[in-house]
């Protein structure tokens, strides 16, 4: 009952007969659409379709395949780079389903749909009317109050387009607020005039942005002289001879007995959203996608034996999860399944080949609506061989009027032997457990001595707390413990006077070479990246780098760029708070990470997995994990300034060069899930401090420098810069070679081979033949460690530093803990 074509009989038949309505266009809209009549001021008719899962009972594949599809044929119209940044509007409350799988469809996007459920504590981020409907007022109500404040494309998805007039009114709505180039309409069905079709060309002109149309058939509906009038003489006609050929509110006179209903618990995930209503991010819908299995199996086993004719039936709005529901337990049973939702909209039902609603059941609403009770209908269920309903409602729904005994279970009951009930826990956004403000950051001079314009610190300040201690004993503690490096703090180095005037010497050869490297990769980014980039430093080597980049912006195009610095950590990843403030005071497409160097390239990877990690837990998307540095020696990214390994003399010092800022710590009873990382700012050693004398020595060199910048960016941006990893093959070449068989142990380039010796128990130092003065405080720093240089011929970096692979049990692996050897 009730296919699109019954017997050779049209399920619109029945209407087109009686009031001369009719469909015109592509061949497939017989197959997809029916029509029935309904008690509307404003449209007598409905299209009904027959894929959507909504008023006719359908296989769930064929359901989610027409949305599928679609959401495919997006992906083709924007292109790659495009639809990666789209977001997914759906229509409550019929189009929310099909919205899902248009999402799906489309890949790792976002989804939202609109809602006529208000919920306390939320504000509407927009809102809208549909106006031939019988409940006009749409809602939406993101949990992330950024998700539609993106520019790229927002894909807007209903059953029918049939006037334009609803998605009008939405871009409308949402253009004043979120301004953005282009519009995706989706649709099972577009059934505009032409005028129509003009109004909405004329609309997007008029608000200069592109909006493109995607549907899976199109045509015209054929409307008579009148034809509103004689649909309503014709509804009451048939409403005045009693509940209807096909009502069916109340179980036949004589009927059997009521079937039997039971609860089927489903263990639904925890915290995972039962729908779009607040957003449904791709992480989201990894999770529901591994717990389907599971679930659908619970469900099959809490069927009756024997069951041939299965139908899902979601409730209103919940309309995806019953379905993946649906489709999942259709894969698993024998059963012929099928899949429907309850409604809103009220349609007569004629029991007749050639209508597409044969019956209705009629039940009260049962989820406390915010516009009061009202009737809400089931249409083609009673009569259609069911032999069990498996009704899926959410918490809210699950009430007193459910269970009622002219309740929705009561109804399905009295016409079908099983019916099961499953209830999706209701996703309600909380508060947010961390703070609604993230604190600022800090700035000198009360928190590093560099300028307070200089750098923004997304840290918290542990200066009171003592954290350190010699290097062979925090060794020891990590080892023995298993801790992790970053939850104590080396002793700080002070160098002697000598390695003092070895790191002048250092600075005065090698400013102007500093200076290079700075103009070429700011104009790298800021012509690449973004034209007013955010930098964001990884503290602290990558700060100094970060401060020389805002100078330079400012000596060569006047830009003023904001510049914070960041915690990242081996192991745990980057500071999750400080990427949330910076989404909440930035666009994240402009933000530009920052390092000094790189050596094997753990910290690339580190940040693209940390990155990856936050943007699938958080919903926001848009930060590029590529680190942006002064020198990439090992060949591990793709915006530097020179892929030399050079002595950067920032590197010979720790917070004396670094605005007298510690190394950053991570460790849980300084660092609640709330707070930034921490650092110490050491004042006592202002004396020895040389950060801004730095800064200085290198910005002075830049107009001696800009003519050969121009020149050597372009070069570089027509240059082949794809990453080659060669600086990762070595280390572990080397690693072999002299059988540390662990790439943690070896620390190539000059930057981290002079950390090696400041911080941790070096074993010995591997440098190229030849290497000249860029060593010397590499040489005076192993002469005073004890630690031998081995010159060796064909090093691909100039020089490499080995961890002690059996003395230092506390080296520390991949995941920043103890290394046992």
């Amino acid at each position: 009952m009730n296919n699109a074509v019954n017997d050779g009989v049209w399920s619109g038949s029945w209407v087109a007969e009686r009031l001369g309505v009719g469909l015109v266009g592509d061949d497939a809209l017989p197959a997809l659409l029916g029509l029935a009549l309904r008690r509307n001021p404003k449209r007598a008719h409905l299209l009904v379709s027959n894929v959507l899962g909504k008023h006719v009972p359908q296989s769930p594949a064929v359901v989610y395949d027409h949305g599928f599809r679609l959401g495919r044929r997006v992906a083709e119209l924007l292109g790659g780079a495009e639809a990666g940044t789209a977001v997914v509007l759906g229509y409550a409350e019929t189009a929310t389903g099909l919205g899902h799988a248009v999402a799906d469809g489309l890949g790792a996007v976002p989804y939202l749909h609109s809602t006529r459920r208000p919920v306390p504590g939320i504000a509407p981020a927009g809102g809208f009317e549909e106006s031939h409907s019988h409940a006009t007022s749409h809602l939406l109500l993101p949990e992330d109050p950024g998700l539609l404040a993106g520019d790229g494309p927002l894909v807007l998805v209903d059953d029918e387009f049939s006037t334009g007039n609803t998605v009008v009114n939405t871009i409308r709505d949402l253009h004043e607020r979120y301004p953005r180039e282009r519009y995706v309409v989706v649709a099972l069905v577009d059934m505009r005039s032409a005028e129509d079709s003009a109004r909405l060309e004329r609309f997007a002109q008029e608000i200069g942005a592109r909006v493109d149309l995607v549907a899976a058939a199109s045509g015209t509906v054929r409307l008579p002289e009148g034809v509103l009038e004689k649909g309503r003489e014709l509804v009451a006609h048939h409403e005045s001879a009693g509940s209807g050929p096909g009502e069916a509110a109340r179980a036949p006179e004589g009927a059997r007995r009521p079937g039997r209903v039971a609860r089927v618990d489903l263990r639904w995930p925890a915290s995972l959203p039962d729908g779009g209503r607040h957003g449904f991010t791709p992480a989201h819908r990894a999770r529901l996608q591994a717990a389907l299995p599971a679930m659908a199996g619970r469900v099959r086993e809490a069927l009756p034996a024997g069951a041939r004719r299965v139908l899902v039936l979601g409730f209103e709005e919940l309309m995806y999860a019953p379905l993946r529901l649906a489709r999942e337990l259709e894969q698993g049973v024998d059963a012929e399944v099928r899949f429907s939702t309850t409604t809103r909209s009220p349609v007569l039902a004629v029991d007749d080949p050639g209508y597409a609603i044969r019956t209705r059941l009629v039940f009260p609403a049962h989820d406390d609506p915010a516009d009061g009770p009202g009737e809400r209908y089931a249409y083609n269920v009673a009569g259609a061989g069911f032999d069990a309903v498996v009704a899926v409602v959410d918490s809210v729904a699950d009430t007193p009027a459910l269970h009622a005994p002219d309740g929705l279970l009561a109804r399905l009951a009295a016409h079908v032997p099983h019916v099961l009930l499953a209830v999706v826990p209701s996703y309600v956004p909380h508060a947010p457990e961390r703070p609604l403000m993230l604190p600022e950051p800090l700035r000198g001079p009360a928190f590093s001595s560099y300028a307070p314009q200089e750098v923004g610190w997304l840290l918290q300040d542990l200066s009171d707390v003592t954290l350190e201690a010699p290097t062979e004993e925090r060794e020891e503690a990590i080892q023995s413990g298993g801790a992790h490096y970053a939850e104590s703090l080396p002793v700080e180095y002070q160098p002697s006077e000598q390695y003092q005037e070895l790191f002048q010497a250092a600075l005065d050869a090698s400013a102007a070479r500093l200076a290079h490297a700075v103009g070429v990769v700011t104009e790298t980014v800021v012509t690449e990246r973004s034209p007013r980039p955010v930098l964001v430093s990884l503290a602290r080597a990558g700060t100094p780098v970060g401060i020389l980049m805002r100078r330079w912006a400012q000596f060569r195009h006047g830009l003023e760029l904001p510049h914070y610095a960041v915690s990242i950590v081996r192991g745990r990843g980057i500071d999750a708070n400080a990427l949330r403030w910076l989404a909440a005071h930035h666009d994240p497409r402009d933000v530009v990470f920052v390092d000094g160097w790189t050596g094997k390239g753990a910290i690339t990877r580190e940040l693209a997995a940390a990155v990856e990690e936050f943007e699938a837990a958080e919903g926001v998307t848009g930060f590029d994990p590529e680190i942006a540095v002064l020198a990439d020696p090992g060949s591990c990214v793709r915006t530097y300034g020179t892929r030399e390994d050079f002595l950067i003399p920032s590197a010979c010092l720790n917070s004396t060069v670094s605005g007298l800022i510690s190394r950053t710590v991570l460790r849980a009873d300084l660092v609640g899930p709330h707070d930034f990382h921490g650092a110490k700012f050491y004042r006592e050693l202002a004396g020895a401090d040389v950060s801004v004398a730095f800064l200085d020595a290198v910005a002075a060199r830049f107009p001696e420098v800009a003519d050969g910048v121009d020149g050597a960016v372009k070069e570089l941006l027509a240059a082949d810069r794809t990453p080659t990893w060669a600086g990762w093959r070595a280390v572990e070449r080397i690693s072999e070679e002299y059988g540390i068989h662990d790439v943690n142990l070896v620390k190539p380039g000059v930057g981290e081979t002079t950390r090696v010796l400041l911080r941790r128990v070096p074993w010995k130092i591997l440098a190229r033949a030849g290497a000249g003065a860029d060593l010397d405080h590499v040489r005076l720093l192993a002469e005073q460690r004890g630690v031998p240089v081995e010159e060796v011929g064909d090093l691909p970096y100039t020089c490499v530093g080995l961890i002690h692979p059996q003395y230092t049990r506390g080296a520390t692996g991949a995941d920043g803990k103890a290394v046992n050897v």
